[in-house]
């Protein structure tokens, strides 16, 4: 019997999901005397559109339910149905054309982080068999639903053969226990990057998406992170091991206790398969029953301006407003791509201005983008309601044709949350990025690369700036600055032709030379200055290698700050 759910292509609709979801199948569901039919009914009571079961290492739920089904079917062929029988069957009928149920498994995979594989409707038990087997869950134990199934694959190549076999690929509660963005457990960075970064990973579960800390998980993946350059899908799901939930024990959720809205065409896998695989981002929010919906504009402004996004109040010609949005796009499309948002300031606080004709405005800022970036760049422009403001948001990709230009000659990048002129140097860099070019070192970069710590010191910050050279030529001083984010070196610098950040670092290190006894050490690293701007704290680092070579970073915000470095962070 097939479940696809009777819905034509149209105009997109907010789906309720629950991709999380066990039922008897596995071992540790809390009620052996739910049916299948009952996690049905819960999930039509909850308004849910879309659910996945996803029992431990097994589809024998899923499976148990597809016989049911059938069953019922034959008896009916052969005119043999009871009253009973014939009412669960037109209730599986009835609900199954409303919800749409995938089959899929929770996979353990080597030391014991958990993975949700999920597959089209008309993928058969036999098949998801197969890729159980495959991922090495042992022929004796596809059916019993335990998270414990001994050494199976390692999570990439989960990944891995989950995604080519057609499946939908979610790391479940990233967040907790058995996460693979779990905090405070140390598997090693470059692990927890590949985890979180890997290509045939769609979406990350998580716990926290309602959270205001600034420590949430969706906003350590909202690719400002420069260990975390691409953006990942955060959604939440219930992990149901009960029908209903508890209202006194927040643990204990039943069937749609934690659910997701997904904007969709239609309530089909093929359907939410293209909004995982794409990156619009707003195309998703956690599903708020007794408050009114996720404003993903004002959630940005929360976030503030930074490397992927930024705010712009009007876009009139009049004081270079539309100028500034293109020279936005063009930094995106140069650096690591982003969202701009008009009719918005940056401040959270300050109600929307809006626009108020904003089919208007998408036709002329298409036109002015075709008209001054070049080469040619495609661009989305969609509208969003913010405060009952209309407010336009610009999505931009990374450029397959770096470097783009406005007005032919005039190249941006972006910088953390400012948009600059680039220099030659990073020109030169896009030059290169694009055609893969791997050139010699000059004797100025090979005398910067020796300026980096030595093996076994702690990594410097992520972000910020550190002058690595200081020359003097025909009475002028030019520096060599390293961007901590990705270690781009840009040489020639002066102060005068210094942006915002180098010239702060430049001054500082004219004012005075770092004195030991003015920093706050803890062992070879060490605090020299914090201040705030616009908001965000900002730290001058010090860093004290084997020799006695100080370094100094400057200007280093909370997003590239890892390990010991946080003991000086500002709480």
């Amino acid at each position: 019997m097939s479940n696809k759910r009777r819905s034509g292509r149209g105009a997109r609709q907010w789906r309720r999901v629950d991709l999380h979801l066990h039922t008897p199948g596995s071992t540790d569901f809390a009620e052996s005397d739910v049916t299948y039919l009952d996690i049905l009914q819960k999930a039509e009571s909850s308004g849910l559109d879309i659910i996945a079961f996803t029992d431990h290492n097994t589809v024998v739920g899923y499976g148990a339910m597809q016989k049911e089904i059938e069953e019922l079917r034959l008896l009916k062929q052969l005119n043999r149905l009871r009253a009973d029988e014939r009412r669960r069957l037109d209730e599986y009928q009835r609900l199954l054309s409303k919800i749409l149920v995938l089959p899929g498994f929770e996979l353990t995979a080597t030391l014991g982080f958990h993975v949700l594989g999920i597959f089209p409707p008309h993928t058969t038990v036999r098949e998801l068999e197969y890729i159980l087997l495959r991922l090495n869950v042992p022929p004796d134990k596809l059916d019993r639903g335990s998270t414990e199934v001994g050494a199976t694959v390692d999570v990439l190549t989960a990944y891995r053969i989950i995604n080519e076999a057609g499946g939908l690929v979610i790391a479940p509660h990233a967040n907790s226990s058995h996460g693979v963005a779990l905090r405070g457990f140390d598997f090693g960075g470059q692990t927890k990057i590949a985890y979180t970064q890997d290509p045939h990973l769609h979406a990350l579960e998580v716990t926290d998406l309602e959270s205001k800390s600034r420590r949430r998980t969706a906003l350590f993946f909202n690719g400002t992170k420069p260990e975390y350059p691409r953006r990942m899908h955060c959604i939440q799901g219930s992990d149901s091991h009960h029908l209903s939930g508890d209202p006194k024990d927040k643990n204990r959720l039943g069937v749609g206790g934690r659910v997701t809205e997904v904007l969709l065409s239609e309530a089909s896998f093929e359907a939410l398969l293209e909004v995982f695989e794409g990156d619009d981002f707003a195309r998703t929010r956690p599903f708020r029953p007794t408050e009114a919906p996720f404003d993903h504009v004002q959630a940005a402004r929360e976030q503030g301006a930074s490397i992927v996004q930024s705010f712009h109040k009007t876009m009139v010609r009049r004081g270079g407003r539309l100028h500034a949005i293109i020279c936005d796009v063009c930094a995106f499309a140069n650096t690591n791509g982003g969202n701009i948002y008009i009719g918005v300031s940056p401040n959270p606080k300050s109600p929307p201005a809006g626009l108020d004709n904003p089919t208007e405005a998408i036709s002329a800022l298409k036109v002015e983008i075709e008209r001054k970036i070049t080469p040619p760049l495609s661009v989305s422009i969609d509208t969003f309601e913010s405060q009952e403001r209309k407010v336009l948001r610009v999505t931009v990709s990374t450029g397959d044709d770096p470097p783009y230009a406005v007005d032919e000659n005039k190249i941006y990048v972006r910088d953390e949350s400012e948009t600059n002129i680039a220099v030659r140097d990073e020109i030169v860099g896009l030059v290169a990025k694009k055609h893969k070019l791997a050139e010699p070192l000059s004797p100025v970069e090979e005398a910067v690369e020796e300026t980096a710590p030595a093996n076994g010191q702690v990594a410097p910050p992520r972000t910020g700036v550190e002058i690595v050279i200081v020359e003097e030529r025909k009475g002028n001083r030019y520096y060599s600055m390293k961007d901590l984010r990705n270690g781009n070196v840009v040489h020639n610098v002066t102060q005068q032709s210094a942006r915002k950040l180098w010239q702060y670092a430049i001054t500082q290190s004219l004012k005075q030379a770092v004195k030991p006894e003015n920093v706050q050490w803890k062992g070879d690293i060490g605090l020299l200055k914090r201040l705030k701007r616009a908001g965000k704290w900002r730290y001058d680092f010090v860093q004290r290698d084997a020799d006695g070579t100080i370094h100094v970073y400057y200007g280093v915000t909370e997003d590239g700050i890892h390990g010991p470095w946080r003991q000086f962070v500002q709480e």
